[in-house]
């Protein structure tokens, strides 16, 4: 076994102790939910990525890290997690979590990420193993890899009752007209993209055909991968902030990600207990109008 800290094996040991935790009460109350629009499903408007902080290789420690992580979230009524084949070990870290804890309402969302259309089906099924899960609510073609060959696949699953939900994604701003496209002629339930109040280009087309066409929203790196709360760091909240709730400008950025009507949920990725549980808070109490979500863009953009 690898070097693990004194500090680390304590943890690991604790983690591994603790009970299965498919009823956990959550003690800042009910998360706020928006309806999955092609089905009404109501799901938390606050979810868990796992790009980057859950690919911690076999290492015991950040493995059980990662793991609590998914224990407080599930515990503060956390339900839709998102990951992917591209996420190096986070599929398998997600699934020895889950396999301990066993939640009572997990949203397992996933994706098909391979260039050969015909390798799809053996590529779910791998990830469906990895995660440790009978079935996924979501799979989702990753950044349109492929797309022309996994869709129809996706949909043909769904119909066969093998999968609840199909979904597009892409991250960054990136072929947003391809996107567009298939938002307009496909029979998709989800549409996952990057959106913050600096990257704000979804406003125009993506967000409102969204709403048009009945497809739930899933936002990625709302955060911009922890460069904006970087910047925004040391910087004081402004006084609408207790308006609406924030103790912190991860709470601010969330709340207006999740205050746009045609979002769905929000899925900042984190390795961090104290961090999920703030993030989860951002999906509680009021949002902000849409006045306050223009000024929200104004300071962002001044102070970050």
């Amino acid at each position: 076994m690898p070097h693990v800290s004194r500090s680390r094996r304590r943890l690991l040991a604790s983690l591994l102790a603790l009970p299965a935790l498919p009823h956990l009460a959550h003690a800042q109350g009910p998360l706020l939910t928006r309806a999955i629009p092609s089905s009404g499903e109501q799901i938390p408007l606050v979810g868990l990525g796992s790009w980057i902080t859950f690919n911690v290789g076999r290492d015991p420690g950040a493995r059980a890290e990662c793991g609590e992580v998914m224990r407080q979230f599930f515990a503060g009524g956390g339900r839709l997690i998102d990951s992917s084949p591209m996420y190096g070990s986070a599929q398998d870290v997600i699934g020895e979590a889950i396999a301990r804890l066993k939640p009572g309402r997990l949203f397992a969302a996933d994706k098909v990420w391979i260039g050969e259309g015909a390798q799809g089906p053996a590529q779910l099924e791998a990830s469906r193993r990895l995660w440790r899960v009978p079935r996924f609510d979501l799979l989702q073609v990753h950044n349109l890899l492929a797309w022309e060959a996994h869709l129809p696949m996706l949909l043909r699953m769904k119909r066969e009752g093998k999968l609840r939900y199909v979904g597009i994604t892409t991250s960054e701003g990136r072929r947003h007209g391809e996107i567009e496209k298939i938002m307009a002629s496909q029979p998709i339930d989800f549409v996952q993209i990057s959106y913050n109040p600096l990257d704000r280009e979804v406003e125009q087309r993506i967000l409102p055909l969204a709403r048009e066409r009945r497809i739930g929203v899933i936002v990625n790196r709302p955060f911009r991968q922890g460069d904006l709360t970087q910047a925004l760091a040391g910087k004081r909240l402004p006084g609408w902030a207790a308006d609406i709730g924030c103790r912190s400008w991860a709470q601010a950025l969330l709340k207006f990600i999740i205050a746009h009507p045609a979002v769905t949920c929000a899925i900042p990725a984190t390795s961090s207990v104290a961090h999920v549980r703030e993030n989860l808070l951002a999906a509680t109490g009021p949002l902000p109008d849409e006045a306050l979500r223009r000024r929200i863009v104004q300071d962002v953009e001044r102070l970050a």
